[in-house]
């Protein structure tokens, strides 16, 4: 039993389709971009990391919150579209593209965002625990964590979102802040230090 989807299986998604989810033209990937990035408690962040970032929709969308971002992914094509996308925005100096899985070893970057948006699945329940427990202590001080999953069963993957995101809100001196559920997505944000709410930090009276 492998301990998440191998890498053959993205290569073949992606010689399939350029855009194997059809991540640039569906109005529920642009809805769901909007509502994790509205979810965000801070309006701007450092250094952002994100692992498995696909042709770079995400990432696009982050370079408007973050002073710089790193974004991975096991597959060369992925990594290719990403490219092509930030050149085209005129956003390429802003990220740093790796080809990396999530399991490995994390870049450097005292990272004071992570974005685990759709990828958490992909690793079963137990690596998914050792990455978050090994790599989430390196995260700068009060960073925040925001996870984003499919809540449909998807036969590929080794464990559903909703598993995925109780694996990362149980991962230790995580502090929930926020949540949104509907029939498809489950999106929750945490602080490594903080778990006070938006109003309080940002000094709204009454909060």
């Amino acid at each position: 039993m492998t301990a998440r989807v191998p890498d053959a299986y993205f290569d073949h998604m992606y010689a399939a389709s350029a855009d194997p989810w059809d991540l640039a033209s569906r109005w529920y990937e642009e809805r769901k971009y909007a509502i994790t990035l509205a979810m965000l408690p801070q309006q701007r962040y450092r250094h952002a990391f994100e692992p498995g970032c696909s042709i770079g929709t995400l990432t696009e969308r982050l370079t408007d919150r973050c002073d710089r971002v790193t974004a991975t992914d096991v597959a060369t094509a992925a990594l290719v579209g990403a490219d092509r996308r930030l050149r085209d925005v005129g956003r390429r100096e802003q990220v740093t593209l790796l080809q990396q899985s999530l399991d490995q070893p994390w870049p450097p970057g005292n990272f004071d965002l992570l974005v685990l948006s759709e990828v958490g699945y992909y690793l079963r329940a137990h690596t998914l625990r050792e990455v978050l427990d090994r790599e989430c202590l390196r995260l700068a001080k009060g960073a925040t964590i925001v996870a984003a999953h499919w809540r449909h069963p998807v036969d590929d993957h080794p464990i559903s979102g909703d598993h995925a995101n109780k694996v990362i809100a149980a991962t230790p001196g995580l502090h929930q802040i926020g949540s949104y559920r509907d029939a498809d997505v489950a999106i929750d944000v945490f602080d490594t230090a903080n778990p006070a709410s938006v109003a309080w930090r940002h000094g709204v009276p009454g909060a």
